[in-house]
């Protein structure tokens, strides 16, 4: 019984690792320090999430801002879907997250006292063909952080490729 359990539990991690990201902010991880990651869902309308499965969404300069007990996103850009017609939805509109309220209140505690941001990382489609988007509390980086981090992360591929090349 013990080997089953085990083998359930690594196809729930491959499952999870094989999802392909519809948007992912890359520049976040470059301009932020990334302290904690939280999932949570998207309020979306129908045309939003057609444009959605056809991979249009763009996370470049959206954050999420906390407003009377709710987490919303804001600046998130998802085009008009072309065959919505008179249904279509605001590109730029404010989309409300889903968390639950003990989540609401931890993040936006530490995001208030600590100065810190919310940040969207990236939004992928889970199994059920649910929206999802990986939210992480980050701290901003300074010039010199940014060119520190470059250069451990240069360091780090030199020693992989000569690591392969013995």
């Amino acid at each position: 019984m013990a080997k089953s359990k085990k083998k359930k539990d690594a196809t729930k991690k491959s499952a999870v690792a094989k999802r392909r990201p519809l948007a992912e902010n890359r520049k976040a991880r470059h301009r932020f320090e990334v302290l904690e990651t939280l999932e949570c869902g998207l309020v979306l309308v129908g045309s939003e999430v057609k444009s959605l499965r056809d991979g249009k969404m763009s996370l470049d300069e959206s954050y999420a801002r906390v407003k009377e007990d709710e987490v919303w996103l804001v600046g998130c850009d998802i085009p008009e879907y072309k065959q919505a017609t008179i249904w279509n939805h605001d590109p730029k509109r404010p989309r409300k997250l889903l968390l639950h309220r003990r989540e609401v209140r931890k993040f936006a505690g530490q995001a208030h006292e600590k100065g810190l941001t919310l940040v969207p990382l990236k939004v992928y489609f889970t199994d059920r063909g649910i929206a999802k988007i990986l939210l992480g509390l980050c701290r901003g980086r300074k010039l010199h952080d940014k060119r520190e981090a470059l250069k451990k992360s240069d360091m780090k591929r030199d020693i992989e490729r000569a690591m392969r090349r013995r």
